[in-house]
């Protein structure tokens, strides 16, 4: 699969060829079921001591002939908290229980739940993975995702520029990228922040703002802008590349190709490894019988 190489400026250098998971089948169904276990929930739950702040005796007895007892007073076999007392006399209030005042809550929400995310195979993380960026490189997906780019020709994909956009300056970087997408896609590029209608404004979501142009970074590369999202290629995931759908418009620079080449070149090694170690342990095993 070849594409092209184009310069900070927005030129063109020659023509490249780009990696195999380029040109990997999108797995839909895989993408859908990591974006939806990776989801980052807010966690939320009351002090795990509310409700059990004072002494309340639970093992108050309710028999006749006996001190500190329930018996005959007519009140329910609750657990209770001494307000006060006069001798063998005492003033009672209800406490700890979910229906007593100031009681503890009967089923609160529990962090641990959601903290927890879901359990993910190897294989179709990686698989995931691959469709996320076959689609960043592939027409149709990104004239699926973007309904104003429908009909539109786009050419010369995966979009990779060279690996000096860590020295450029932000104006000089958005001319380079207007000029390699051109005037219509570069309006889709440009992440929009819009006031949200309606009652939403006054329920925590104030405004709401497009997905934009993910620039992947090789490491060590840094770059100091506002306009576009920003990602490292040895951590970049699904929930980077298709969390609203396959086929964000996005640029890898020359250094972040050649780091998701070894990101997945080591996994393939780590795998091999792991083969040979269960060979290892079974040839062991056998031994020993």
């Amino acid at each position: 699969m070849k594409t092209t190489l184009y310069s900070t400026d927005g030129k063109k250098l020659k023509q490249i060829e780009a990696p195999e998971f380029f040109s990997a089948n999108v797995r839909t169904d895989l993408i859908q079921k990591i974006t939806e276990s990776l989801k980052k929930r807010q966690p939320y739950a009351p002090n795990p001591l509310a409700g059990n702040n004072y002494s309340a005796s639970g093992k108050l007895k309710h028999h006749r002939h006996v001190w500190k007892s329930q018996y005959g007073r007519g009140i329910s076999r609750v657990p209770r908290k001494i307000m006060s007392r006069k001798g063998s006399q005492f003033d009672w209030v209800a406490a700890t229980v979910p229906n007593a005042r100031g009681g503890r809550r009967a089923h609160p929400p529990k962090i641990i739940s959601m903290i927890e995310s879901g359990k993910i195979n190897k294989k179709e993380l990686k698989l995931a993975e691959m469709s996320a960026l076959s689609a960043t490189a592939s027409e149709k997906w990104i004239t699926k995702r973007y309904s104003s780019l429908a009909g539109e020709k786009i050419d010369q994909l995966p979009f990779i520029i060279e690996s000096k956009v860590s020295g450029i300056k932000a104006k000089e970087l958005l001319n380079g990228i207007k000029t390699i997408f051109g005037e219509k896609i570069f309006t889709v590029a440009i992440q929009k922040k819009d006031l949200r209608n309606g009652k939403g404004k006054l329920r925590g979501r104030r405004y709401k703002k497009s997905a934009g142009l993910l620039i992947v970074l090789g490491k060590d590369e840094k770059l100091k802008t506002t306009a576009f999202d920003t990602a490292e290629a040895r951590t970049l995931s699904v929930t980077d590349l298709a969390s609203g759908g396959p086929g964000r418009l996005t640029l890898y620079t020359e250094k972040a190709m050649e780091d998701l080449g070894k990101r997945f070149d080591e996994r393939e090694e780590n795998k091999g490894d792991d083969k040979s170690n269960i060979k290892k342990q079974a040839r062991t095993k056998e031994n020993k019988k």
